[in-house]
């Protein structure tokens, strides 16, 4: 080889990223994957509520666990698609059944992506196939406009290509949307196609790659309610049942809808009125 190829090719391993190593998998039980330069970066605390104080979705709650369990110990399992309103527990409870279940024993990591590292996510699965742990992938507000190709990305850990999806990988998406992209978009494309009934479905496929469809829906009254009430036990704050009440549907009315999100925010205000530590 000439000198001045010889310079050029060491020039350019000097600029190639290092080979990615994994990380030490027993130093965290849970990761957020970064992108430009890849790394796994591990997350000391995770923030998450106590699985017993998700009020309204014991249904979701219940079918979730067991299917997590499953997964934990070893058995099959499918992938989730947690979809619905907004504010009523669907990434709290990701994150509360992995904290249940390293509570009772088992070896589980959580691994968050973000939606716009999706390309990125061949990477990720090559290096979590060569690890002996078991992965919850978990990427919260999942959707796809109609120019976006990132759920191409997707597919790679629904389905796993040629190579199948890491037996030691199991997916948790949560969205707004039922199929991942907005109804109008839906109706729009299928109206202006020369085939409508293709014209959108291998996005809306996507969808049914998920084998565990899990709705939340918005809650009434009452399980707002107890909502705000196991808040105030599990944190020791006492307050006058019907001043906590009609306090409680004041807040409600402000803000025009009622949530999980809605009556943890209420809590949080409560709390810091009776100078209440949380």
């Amino acid at each position: 080889m000439s000198e001045p190829l010889e310079r050029i090719a060491a020039a350019l391993e000097r600029l190639a990223p290092a080979p990615l190593t994994a990380p030490d998998f027993a130093a965290a039980d849970a990761f957020v994957w970064q992108t430009g330069p890849d790394a796994l970066v591990p997350v000391a605390k995770v923030n998450h509520v106590a699985l017993d104080l998700l009020v309204g979705i014991n249904r979701a709650r219940d079918t979730l666990l067991l299917n997590t369990r499953q997964f934990a110990n070893g058995f099959p399992a499918n992938n989730a698609l947690l979809w619905g309103s907004r504010g009523m527990g669907k990434s709290s409870l990701v994150k509360a059944i992995h904290a249940e279940l390293l509570r009772e024993g088992a070896s589980l990591k959580i691994v968050e992506l973000q939606r716009e590292d999706l390309p990125s996510v061949g990477r990720l699965l090559a290096l979590l196939r060569e690890a002996s742990e078991r992965f919850l992938l978990y990427c919260d507000d999942l959707s796809f406009s109609h120019d976006d190709q990132h759920y191409k990305s997707l597919k790679a850990v629904l389905d796993g290509g040629i190579e199948g999806r890491p037996e030691n990988v199991l997916l948790y998406a949560t969205s707004n949307r039922r199929h991942l992209m907005p109804r109008d978009m839906i109706e729009n494309e299928r109206s202006n196609a020369i085939n409508p009934g293709e014209a959108v479905e291998e996005k809306v496929s996507l969808s049914d790659r998920f084998g565990l469809w899990l709705g939340f829906h918005p809650c009434d009254q009452d399980d707002y309610l107890a909502m705000i009430d196991g808040y105030c036990a599990a944190a020791g704050l006492k307050v006058d049942p019907e001043v906590l009440r009609a306090d409680a549907i004041e807040w409600q009315a402000t803000r025009g809808s009622r949530s999980g999100r809605v009556a943890w925010q209420f809590f949080c205000d409560l709390a810091g009125r009776h100078g209440h530590t949380l």
